[in-house]
This record gives structure tokens, sequence and C-alpha cells, in this order.
């Protein structure tokens, strides 16, 4: 039985199990995001972060069957239950989230989906350019990023104790710090 998760086994999965760029420049920016909620809580800033990176590492080979095949796999190789426990619940699995580390991943989950669509819709598509108030006036428009569940994101920041908008500029902090590996530096407007 391990007692946690590196960030080097958290990439290695991915590897194993094949993600896609898209996938992988997701998981990459809720690695961040939840480092960003670790410091913030006081908590292990490297166990959340690999928790971060793995959260969808099989979802491209059994998108039927995430959460639970992760959260299966996860048990076979010997993580601990918080990490299963954290993985399995950030999905519609019935799994409760009790701990801070749950709760955090449920909470910037869909949110980093949804400042990427943000940012894909600005000219520069550099997200060190998005503000809070771009976020807000995005947020309002319910045709915009439709399939983001704007519900989830308000009931993550509710679970965790934090105010919506707080919630959504730590995340967006912590998203423009890697912006270069979430591909959102800008580099996709000169293409």
């Amino acid at each position: 039985m391990k007692d946690t998760i590196t960030r080097e086994e958290a990439w290695g999965l991915i590897q194993e199990y094949g993600a896609t760029e898209n996938h992988v420049r997701h998981m990459l920016a809720v690695e961040a995001a939840m480092r960003a909620y670790a410091r913030r809580l006081g908590e292990d800033e490297n166990l959340w972060g690999a928790v971060g990176l793995a959260h969808d590492f099989e979802y491209d080979r059994f998108p039927d069957e995430h959460p639970f095949a992760g959260g299966r796999i996860l048990r076979e190789k010997g993580y601990p239950e918080e990490i299963v426990n954290a993985v399995l619940s950030h999905g519609e699995s019935g799994v409760p989230r009790d701990t801070p580390m749950a709760k955090a991943l449920y909470a910037v989950d869909e949110l980093t989906g949804f400042l990427v669509a943000v940012t894909l819709v600005r000219p520069s598509k550099d997200i060190r350019e998005v503000e809070s108030k771009s976020v807000k006036k995005k947020w309002k428009d319910k045709a915009f990023a439709a399939a983001v569940s704007r519900e989830e994101i308000e009931a993550g920041a509710a679970e965790l104790g934090v105010e919506l908008w707080e919630h959504v500029s730590i995340v967006l902090e912590a998203m423009q710090g890697v912006a270069e590996e979430i591909g959102l530096d800008g580099q996709l407007a000169q293409s």
C-alpha cells in the first residue's frame, strides 16, 4: 500500500492511459488550481497537485466508466482511500466529498473549463490577459459555454467556504501561472 501519490506517478498514469493533449492541459490546469488551494488551506501542495494532475487520467480510455475506472485502477495500484475517494467524488459518482482535498477538486474542475472557454474567445488567447470582470460578463451569458455547469461551480465554492468570485480569482491566478503549459499563453493566436 502506498501512502501518497507523487507528481511523477500521476504523470506516469496519464502516459499509461493515453490522455489527449487537450485533456492533459485540463489536468495541468486543475493541478495548478489544487496547488493554489493547498497553499491557501495549509495542506500538502505536492499531494493536492498530484491528485489534481491525475484526476482524469483514465477518461480518454474509459469515458463511459469515468470516474469509476480511475478509482478502481488507483485502488488496484495501492493508492490510499483519501486519494481514491477524492478522484471518485469529483464526478457524478455519489461518493461524498468529505475531505478538503475532495471538495477542492470538485470546486476547481468545472471552473478550469469555463476559464479556458473565456480565454479562447479572446483575440489574444492568453489567459494572463483575462480579468475577473471578463469572467463575470461571460458567466451571466447562459448561452456561453453552456455545457459548463455553473451550478456545480457555485456548489463547489460553497462547499469550500469560499465566495464565488474569490474562488474564480484564485483559480484564474493559478492558471495564469501555468499559461504556457496549458497552451493559453497566446500561442494559439499565432497559428
